[in-house]
């Protein structure tokens, strides 16, 4: 059974009973986090993106349990330089690993280093085979067509969706993302955690709904199970 369990903004735990994963580890200076960083062990760091509030606590994470960063090849390189381990994609790209494969997808949005300066590489968004489920995490996006062809191609079991807006995909773009995936389940993310991105995740679930699929509004420190 996978487990999958929600820290706020886009940061998720994911686990198999194995194999602990986190994406976008956002936990120190997030004010929906229940959790401190010190209470997560991963054994794999997932990163869309070099923002602050994605890249969040990924080198403390990485160092304190040994575990694999899987990001793009500049936030790679960055986190091998803090002396992290890690694995690199880039967009198109899939690897297995102990807990199945990754694959990065586009996602139009911006990157910088942690720095907030040095150029980070392309955005990404994520698709997470485990425990024989396939998650699709968009990261940071706005809607784009080949949403469709992601759908076409891979039987998601969860789609991980920004709601935001501002930064993002609002709820009526997100829904149409929705459209375009049919994933069996959805999960809005990146919505509420500053003023600019605020919205309604029930209005969201609303529009998913009526295309009967499946939609779990998910509060910081909730387990949803696939």
């Amino acid at each position: 059974m996978v487990k999958l369990t929600y820290h706020g903004h886009s940061c998720f735990e994911i686990t198999d009973g194995q194999h602990n994963l986190i994406i976008d580890p956002f936990i120190t200076g997030n004010p929906f986090a229940k959790v401190k960083a010190g209470d997560v062990h991963p054994n794999y760091v997932i990163v869309t993106h070099g923002h602050g509030d994605h890249w969040g606590d990924t080198e403390q994470l990485a160092k304190s349990n040994h575990a694999t960063v899987i990001s793009n090849f500049e936030l790679g390189d960055y986190a091998a330089r803090q002396g992290c381990t890690n694995h690199s994609l880039h967009i198109g790209g899939k690897a297995n690993f102990p807990f199945g494969w990754v694959k990065l997808t586009i996602a139009h949005h911006g990157s910088t280093l942690p720095d907030e300066i040095s150029y980070g590489g392309n955005p990404a968004g994520i698709l997470l085979n485990i425990g024989g489920k396939t998650i699709y995490h968009a990261g940071d996006t706005g809607l784009f067509l080949d949403m469709k062809l992601i759908g076409e191609m891979n039987a998601i079991d969860l789609a991980l969706l920004p709601i935001g807006d501002n930064y993002t995909m609002g709820p009526v773009d997100a829904a149409k993302a929705v459209e375009f995936l049919r994933p069996r389940q959805v999960v809005p993310m990146h919505y509420n955690t500053f003023p600019p991105i605020k919205q309604d995740p029930n209005d969201f679930a609303k529009l998913v709904r009526a295309q009967g699929i499946e939609c779990t509004v998910m509060s910081s420190g909730d387990t949803l199970k696939l």
